[in-house]
C-alpha cells in the first residue's frame, strides 16, 4: 500500500480516538478568527480539505454561521463523524489531490494539516486547483509542519501501532508557490505544538489571498 493510500486507511480506523484527541483543541483559534476576518463577504463559500472530525468546521460556523461550508475529507469515518458535529455542514468524501472534479467558483478553502500527509508534488497541485477554484480575492488558509524535508518520512505511534509517513516543509518554499500561483500572503502564524519529544514542533499556518 503507498504511503497516502496508508494514511488514509489509518485516519480512517482512528477517526473516533482522533475526535477524542483533538475535537476542542484551541492552539490554532486566533488563525481561524483571523480567517474569519479576510472572508468578508457573506454567505461565503468555503471549501474544507482533510476536514477530520470537523473540529475545525465546527469553530468555523460557530464564528461564522453565514458560511456555506463544504466539509471534505478522503476518509469516510471521518466524515461521518463532521457530519455527525455539524449538521448544518455538507459533508463528503473527497480526496484533496483530486480537487479538479470540483467546480468553480469558492470564496475561500481551508486546508488544515493535510500538507504534513501530501508528497511536495501533490502539495503543488493542491495549491495550484486551489487557485483555480478560488474566485479574485478568494483566500486559502494552509497549516503545516515546518521542518527540514530531509527529515520526511515513516513516523511510528508512541503505542507502536500505526506508522504513517510525514512530510515536512519550509515556509520560502510554499511562499514561492504561493506567490507563484498568483497568492499574496496576507497572514502569518507560528505556533509551538507539544509533540512528546525533546523540543516541541512548530507549526506553521499561512493565510494567503488569490490576486
Amino acid at each position: 500500500m503507498e504511503p497516502y493510500q496508508t494514511t488514509i486507511h489509518t485516519w480512517n480506523k482512528l477517526a473516533s480516538l482522533y475526535q477524542e484527541k483533538f475535537m476542542d483543541v484551541g492552539l490554532y483559534d486566533d488563525t481561524y478568527d483571523r480567517f474569519c476576518q479576510l472572508v468578508g463577504k457573506p454567505n461565503a463559500r468555503v471549501l474544507e480539505l482533510g476536514c477530520g472530525p470537523g473540529n475545525i468546521t465546527r469553530y468555523l460556523l460557530a464564528k461564522r454561521p453565514d458560511f456555506e461550508l463544504e466539509a471534505t475529507d478522503a476518509a469516510p469515518n471521518m466524515v461521518h463523524l463532521a457530519q455527525a458535529n455539524n449538521p448544518d455542514a455538507q459533508c463528503s468524501v473527497l480526496d484533496c489531490r483530486n480537487l479538479s472534479q470540483l467546480m468553480p467558483s469558492y470564496d475561500a478553502v481551508v486546508c488544515g494539516f493535510c500538507l504534513p500527509y501530501l508528497s511536495p508534488a501533490d502539495c503543488l497541485k493542491l495549491i495550484q486547483d486551489s487557485a483555480l477554484l478560488l474566485t479574485s480575492g478568494g483566500v486559502l488558509y494552509l497549516s503545516f509542519i515546518e521542518d527540514d524535508p530531509q527529515k520526511s518520512g515513516y513516523e511510528t505511534s508512541n503505542n507502536g501501532e500505526h506508522s504513517l509517513y510525514i512530510h515536512y516543509y519550509q515556509t520560502p518554499y510554499l511562499l514561492d508557490v504561493l506567490e507563484a500561483n498568483g497568492f499574496e500572503l496576507a497572514e502569518r502564524f507560528q505556533k509551538c505544538y507539544p509533540a512528546g519529544k525533546e523540543e516541541p514542533a512548530t507549526h506553521t499556518i499561512l493565510i494567503a489571498r488569490r490576486n
